[in-house]
């Protein structure tokens, strides 16, 4: 069934309740035909910690917002809760959700592993916007996908700010990213999916020779191969990271 906006795929998207970044990324990245439907995971946990513990424990709960729209794939936009839940929880969660909706379910973290698969990456480093509880949390979950986390490097927040990991600037995150220049590795991943990251991307597509990625682009790339009926690989993936078009829409959208 097609939709107007969405002839070549419709994406439904479960999104951190104050996440402000999701929804402009995937704007900027979704190439023309296809579109997203967004629903939000809520909790009223006081912590970081908590709260991606309730955002996972309602994946399925959530899923219904879609109710029966035309959907290709739900993408699940929330990175820290993949961390805290393990991979193994993950992957039953996202069979059980692919079998109840019918389409492919793919949380931004699992297309990161989906993408450092592809690119046959072993050594990778991190840009990591979150507190060192979630980083080493994060750490372990790379280890358990069989990557080894070489460097890390820290983009801070104000803790004064609405939250630390949405209110930081794309500049912080691209001098987080600057320190990785020097060290030899197969990629990098600028985590979460509400720290900006599609400026410093564009900015500087490659750490020497390694690719730089982030959980929204990596979501959005494996969320189109799914909803195409295509299997991920570098090739579409380098794609992505090099791709202008995305820049220009970026580009457009900036002041």
């Amino acid at each position: 069934m097609l939709v107007e906006y969405a002839p070549r795929g419709l994406i439904g998207v479960l999104t951190p309740q104050a996440n402000t970044t999701v929804e402009p990324e995937l704007c900027i990245l979704l190439p023309p035909g296809f579109a997203f439907i967004n629903g939000r995971l809520m909790s009223g946990k006081p912590s970081i910690e908590e709260r991606l513990v309730a955002y996972f424990d309602q994946f399925d709960e959530a899923v219904r917002q879609f109710a029966n729209a035309p959907v290709n794939a739900v993408a699940i936009a929330c990175t820290g809760a993949s961390y805290l839940a393990g991979i193994e929880r993950e992957r039953a969660t996202l069979a059980r959700l692919g079998a109840a909706t019918g389409v492919p379910a793919i949380t931004a973290a699992s297309a990161v592993a989906d993408a450092l698969r592809a690119m046959d990456a072993g050594e990778i480093g991190l840009v990591s916007p979150y507190p060192p509880r979630l980083t080493e949390a994060s750490i372990g979950y790379w280890q358990a996908h069989g990557f080894h986390v070489a460097a890390v490097a820290t983009a801070e927040g104000k803790a004064e700010a609405f939250h630390p990991i949405y209110s930081l600037p794309s500049g912080q995150a691209r001098r987080a990213l600057d320190e990785l220049g020097e060290i030899d590795l197969d990629a990098v991943i600028m985590l979460g999916t509400g720290m900006p990251t599609l400026r410093p991307i564009r900015d500087r597509p490659r750490i020497g020779r390694a690719p730089v990625m982030s959980c929204m682009l990596c979501l959005a790339w494996r969320v189109v191969v799914a909803a195409a009926g295509d299997r991920p690989d570098a090739t579409s993936l380098l794609r992505w990271i090099d791709d202008p078009e995305w820049g220009v829409r970026l580009l457009a959208r900036l002041p």
